[in-house]
This record gives structure tokens, C-alpha cells and sequence, in this order.
């Protein structure tokens, strides 16, 4: 059995994944912009499988740095499932534009000034930093536990950004776009902002009381009439519509691009009226004070919003970082719908009046609802993303949070659909990786670098998959650089069905019994089934590892592990990597057994590349049955270097039962052949005479 058959012990929290030693130390990736691996690299991977590429070569000596943001957060209460999701979105995209071979960075934080988090931590008994504090932590250990791989958590009470904040202010002044005036309206504390009288509605509560609420958010607003700074949001209409209309595609998805045109287009609308961008500190206290006028602090959205210029080391100087510098105007900016028009009016109007650009494109996504309803801790409805990680595993919530979160439409929050997923994970990915590593066809762990040789390489049985694999990663491409992510992972489900289906009409169990019993009568014959036994083997394993790679970004540690169980290199796991070519088979060998030499030994197949062992991890000496898989030694190098490891011990969570298996494989020296025997768990304790877990897939 493969050690990547432990991904499916990984959809499952219960037990953690032990990886061998070789595998055990952080991943780095090695990323390229385009190109293949050098000739030394090359030299050094002898037996590694070549995976064509289809990339071109880089033609930017030194491209921008890819800039994703998620949103700041606010730090007024504990985090959702609807921040997970939004920076799950972000970091999905990041380690996107990485595997692409961009150079990339991401940005999420805590939004921590303002009227809001004054009464929250008056509420809770302590000074704002401190509450801040507390609450920003809580963000971080959400984040760090969701495995996401941000550049910057930038908080907005840094030094750092003060300065950035105060610059903005100082260029937007310097441009005459902020005045003193006197500013009333209805103003909304939960959201920060002024509302139009257009915007809001009167209400008669359940106790006969009439309230004002915002129309959009439905939170009370209270009228209030104050001096402050204002700044003219008016004489930025036309440079929006300007910008909107050069670049259709700078807000997705295109409802929302539309919401955002109309509201800037259509003559009843008063929403670009002069927006404050201060308060005064007899009314708030915490906040940024305005820039020679300490009576007055900055208006909370100029000071968030600044945040994603922060990041990049704004105000910039001849001294700042280039990979940070290079990385504005940003190329995603993630938010929820619900904060469209502060990014997508507000933000891109502060930006071209301080002589900046906009952001390239904005991404706001849908809400997460259960029964039907918008997630709100005041109805006590909403899902604690710790909780549901704990449960299901990392990989898997972020695995459902794509596969099943809406971008234009809401979506439905239920913890069956995220166990639904964690099946679908087991049923189409595990059980691809647990067939193709049964001790019945593959008891040496090899994988072929090539089909089958002459007529039984890739014919008209392999031609729907090999079809799929073919365009699989350009049609993930297409999907996933368009914000499409359910349909990218999609079409990776559908290669990894039709590759079961594909083992199924193959029968690899049936070849690999073929190949014994006409060996000592019939070499021609056993040799045919070897090569068509090859072949299964080697479309099987190639859409484990496409897919492996392409869902890299989705589930980062589970992928990882699975290509380190592949011996994919890490110079191995780009965008140029995911292709898929049809290879001609080679006669290397075709005399002897289907893997030529035993594990532990040193392997060749002739000029038809290198061939990689699937890595396998030891049972520790005299672990009884339950006990965790220990760390692997590493086994002597042969000739030519990387070889394999011993499965031992592994969990699998396959079809929703648990089925624990104690492999123990032994080599006959004598004889030049190995037997596998097992231990199983269903319900009760069984025996399996051979083949490891290999006959209880379902044929």
C-alpha cells in the first residue's frame, strides 16, 4: 500500500498524518515563472519521471509581484465561517499565482479602529489595545490553523500604518480633495458610515417603537450632525465610470459590476455625495489622528482601506523593498459583497485622487446562509470554523469551502455537505491512490514512467481519459483564474471518476494474476498482460498526480504529502508540470517482472525515462495495533539514489467506515517475489489472505 494512501486517514482529524523522515520537514516550494528544470537539476533526478511541459518561457526578466488581499477584519467579535471563506478565497488565489511561477504575495489583518471597537472593549471592561489585542490573536491562530500562507498580517494600529494613513491624507489634501465643513445625515456605528435619507427606511419594532435602519444592512442608523473633514467623492464620478468602463473585468462577478456602474450612473442616485473622512475625538477617541488637526481622528474606511498600500511599504522610498513595491496596483482584492461599494467606489476613488491606480480586479463573494438565513450570531446560527476544522481536517473544510461557496449566490452552510465532500475526497481521489498501490498489482510500489510498449500502450481503452488529462490543467486554468473554482474542482473530479471507471474495466487485479500464472508456460503472454498492466498503472498514477498538483493551492498539506508519497520532486510540482503527454512505451525489460529489481535496490526501465518508487513509511519496532505510525528510516540509496520506504501502518477512511490495515511486506530472496499480508477492521477483526486492502475496493 502506498503512504499516500494515509490521505485518507488525513481526511479525517482523528488522527494525524505522519509523514517518513524525508518527508517530515516543511515544504518549500521551488517556483519558476515558465521554463523546465536545468540541466543539473536534471542530472541530480535520475530516477524521477519527466513530465513534459507545454509552459513558454518567461519573458519578463523581472515580473511584478502579484499582490492578493483578503479584507481587514474587524476585530468587534470572534471570527466566522464567513472570514474563513474569505481568506481561504485569498490564499487559494495566491497559491495559484505561485504555482503558476509568479512571484506572489498575500495580505489579510484586523481592522481595529473606530467607534465600534471604543464600545465594544468599554462593554467588555478594557482599554481598546488590549481588546484589540485578544481578539486579533484569535484571527491569527484561525488563520495559522487553516494552513494560510499570508505574506502580512497587518494590523491597523502598527506604526507603520499610522505613517501610510497619514500620507494618504496629506496627498488627498495637497490635491484639494479635503475641505472642513459640516456634515449631518444618518449615521449607522455598526457600519461606519453616513446613510442618504434614500438609503434608509423607518421601521415599528415588536414593541410598538419606530427605528430607522439602513436599507442595505438593515442596522440602525441614528441621525447626527457633526463638523469634520469631507472629501470630495462627488468629482470622482467620472474618473470611476472611466476606470469601470477601460476594464469590464475589474469587479467579478459581473452583477456586482453592474450594481456598482448603476449606482454610479443613474441620475437618482445621491451616493457619491461628499463623504466624511473624519470624526471628532470628542466622539472617538480611537483612531488616527488627522494630520495637523489632533481634534479630529481619520474616518475608518480611509484608514482600513490604506491597509492594502501598508502592506507594500507605502509611503515608498528609494529604499523600499522592489518585490513589495512592484506589487501595486494589487492584482485581487477578496471581499464579502457586503463591502463592495467601499472597495469598488470608495477605495479606487481615494486611489486616483491621491494620483495611485486602482486595484486590477475586486472579487466579492456571496454569504454563507443556514436554513436559507444569513449567518448572525445574534440568532445563534452561526458554524464555528475551529470546530468544523477539528472535525473534518483542514484540507477538507478548505476542499468544501471552494467546492461549495458561492461568488454571485449564496450559498447553504451544513455540515453534511462538508462530510459529503470529505466522501467524495476519499471515494474518488483515496481510492485511485489505495487501488493503485494494492500489494495485487503493484506489491513493489513502482511507478511506470511510460505505458505499456507497442500495441498495449495507450489505445482506444485509455482514450477518454487520456483525453481528459489532456485538457485538465488548462481547464482548471480557465476556471480558477476566472473566480470558478467549483467548476475547476470539478473537472478534476470528473478525470478521477473516469480513471476509477477506467480501473474498473481494466481489471488490473485480474492482468496481475494473468501475468503469474502464464509466466512458467507462456512468457509472451505473461508479458502482455505485464505491459496492459503497466499501462492501467501508469494512467491511473498520472491523474493521481495531475490532480495532486492543480489542487495544490485548494488543500496544500494534503496535496503535499501525496506528491512527496509520489516522489514528485519539489522543482517538480509548477503549473508546467501538470501536463500530460502520451508516451510511447519502451521494451526495457520486458523479459523479466513488471518492475524490474526489488525495493531497496536500484531501478532503471531503459531509455524510457526514470522510474519513481512510491514512497513508503516503517512501522516502529513493536507498535501493537492502534498506535500511531512513527517516523521512518530512511533506507540505504542504491546506485542511482532516491528509492522507497516500507508501509507499515495505515488508517483509511473509505465509503464513511473505518478500516484500519497493518501491512507487513517481506522480500524472498530466494524466490525474487514478495507476499503482503493484513490485518482488517470492519466491525469486527477479519483476515485478508493477500493484497492488502486492494480486494475490498469495491471492483
Amino acid at each position: 500500500m502506498l503512504a499516500a494512501i494515509a490521505l485518507l486517514r488525513g481526511f479525517h482529524p482523528a488522527r494525524p498524518l505522519l509523514l517518513p523522515s524525508a518527508a517530515s520537514a516543511p515544504i518549500t516550494l521551488h517556483l519558476r515563472h515558465g521554463g523546465v528544470p536545468s540541466t543539473a537539476v536534471a542530472a541530480r533526478s535520475s530516477l524521477r519521471r519527466n513530465h513534459l511541459s507545454t509552459a513558454q518561457p518567461a519573458t519578463e526578466t523581472n515580473p511584478p509581484t502579484k499582490l492578493v488581499t483578503s479584507p481587514i477584519f474587524y476585530v468587534n467579535a470572534a471570527p466566522h465561517i464567513g472570514h474563513l471563506y474569505s481568506i481561504v478565497l485569498t490564499d487559494v488565489i495566491k497559491r495559484w499565482f505561485e504555482f503558476r511561477g509568479f512571484p506572489s504575495m498575500s495580505s489579510t489583518g484586523t481592522d481595529e479602529h473606530g467607534l465600534k471597537i471604543q464600545e465594544a472593549a468599554k462593554q467588555n471592561e478594557k482599554e481598546p489595545k488590549q481588546f484589540c489585542d485578544e481578539v486579533s490573536k484569535k484571527f491569527k491562530d484561525l488563520f495559522d490553523k487553516a494552513n494560510i500562507d499570508y505574506t502580512d498580517f497587518i494590523r491597523t494600529t502598527e506604526p507603520r500604518h499610522h505613517v501610510a494613513v497619514q500620507e494618504m491624507w496629506r496627498r488627498l489634501e495637497q490635491g484639494g480633495f479635503i475641505y472642513k465643513g459640516t456634515h449631518e445625515g444618518w449615521y449607522c456605528v455598526s457600519d461606519e458610515t453616513f446613510y442618504p435619507a434614500t438609503q434608509v427606511t423607518k421601521i415599528t419594532d415588536q414593541n410598538g417603537k419606530e427605528k430607522m435602519l439602513s436599507k442595505e444592512t438593515e442596522k440602525p442608523v441614528e441621525w447626527t450632525i457633526e463638523e469634520n473633514y469631507k472629501f470630495r467623492l462627488g468629482d470622482m464620478k467620472q474618473h470611476l465610470i472611466k476606470w469601470l468602463e477601460d476594464n469590464p473585468d475589474a469587479i467579478v462577478p459581473k452583477s456586482q459590476y453592474d450594481n456598482v456602474m448603476k449606482a454610479l450612473t443613474t441620475e437618482a442616485s445621491d451616493g457619491l455625495t461628499d463623504l466624511s473622512v473624519s470624526r471628532p475625538r470628542s466622539r472617538l477617541q480611537w483612531g488616527i489622528p488627522v494630520p495637523g488637526d489632533p481634534n479630529h481622528v481619520v474616518y475608518v474606511w480611509l484608514d482600513a482601506l490604506t491597509n492594502y498600500l501598508t502592506v507594500t511599504g507605502f509611503p515608498w522610498t528609494e529604499n523600499s523593498d522592489p518585490h513589495k513595491r512592484s506589487a501595486w496596483p494589487a492584482q485581487w482584492h477578496v471581499v464579502g459583497k457586503d463591502i463592495i461599494k467601499f472597495h469598488a467606489i470608495y477605495w479606487p476613488a481615494f486611489l486616483i485622487a491621491a494620483g495611485l491606480p486602482p486595484p486590477q480586479r475586486i472579487v466579492s463573494h456571496a454569504h454563507w446562509l443556514k436554513n436559507n438565513t444569513k449567518m448572525s450570531k445574534s440568532l445563534g446560527n452561526v458554524a464555528d470554523p475551529i470546530e468544523l476544522m477539528d472535525k473534518y481536517g483542514v484540507d477538507v473544510v478548505r476542499y468544501f469551502l471552494l467546492r461549495d461557496g458561492g461568488i454571485e449566490y449564496d450559498a447553504e452552510f451544513s455540515t453534511a455537505t462538508v462530510a459529503k465532500r470529505q466522501k467524495e475526497l476519499a471515494g474518488q481521489l483515496g481510492n485511485l491512490v489505495m487501488r493503485c498501490g494494492s500489494g495485487v498489482v503493484n506489491p513493489e510500489g513502482l511507478i511506470p514512467a511510460t505505458p505499456g510498449a507497442g500495441q498495449f500502450g495507450i489505445g482506444e481503452a485509455e482514450e477518454r481519459l487520456a483525453g481528459l488529462l489532456e485538457n485538465l490543467r488548462d481547464n482548471v486554468t480557465g476556471h480558477f483564474e476566472s473566480i470558478q473554482f467549483s467548476r475547476g474542482i470539478e473537472c478534476v473530479v470528473e478525470a478521477l471518476y473516469e480513471a476509477n471507471s477506467y480501473w474498473n474495466d481494466r481489471k488490473p487485479w485480474d492482468l496481475a494474476a494473468e501475468m503469474a500464472a502464464a509466466a512458467p508456460a507462456s512468457p509472451e503472454a505473461a508479458a502482455a498482460a505485464r505491459e496492459q498492466l503497466r499501462t492501467a498503472l501508469h494512467m491511473c498514477l498520472e491523474t493521481v498526480r495531475i490532480a495532486a498538483l492543480v489542487l495544490q493551492p485548494v488543500m496544500p498539506g494534503k496535496m503535499g504529502s501525496l506528491l512527496d508519497a509520489l516522489a514528485v520532486g519539489k522543482d517538480e510540482r509548477g503549473w508546467e508540470n501538470a501536463g500530460f503527454a502520451r508516451r510511447e512505451g519502451d521494451d526495457a525489460g520486458r523479459a523479466g517482472p513488471l518492475h524490474p529489481g526489488k525495493a531497496g535496490a536500484a531501478v532503471s526501465n531503459g531509455e524510457g525515462g526514470g522510474r519513481r518508487r512510491l514512497c513508503r513509511g516503517k512501522r516502529a519496532k513493536g507498535a501493537k495495533d492502534g498506535e500511531e505510525e512513527q517516523e521512518g528510516e530512511e533506507e540505504q540509496e542504491g546506485e542511482q539514489g532516491q528509492e522507497g520506504r516500507l508501509l507499515s501502518y495505515v488508517t483509511l477512511h473509505f465509503w464513511g467506515t473505518w478500516h484500519e490495515c497493518y501491512h507487513s511486506v517481506s522480500w524472498n530472496e530466494k524466490e525474487g517475489n514478495s507476499f503482503v499480508s493484513s490485518r482488517g477492521l470492519l466491525g469486527g477483526r477479519q483476515r485478508i489472505e493477500s493484497g492488502g486492502c486492494g480486494p475490498r475496493v469495491p471492483q
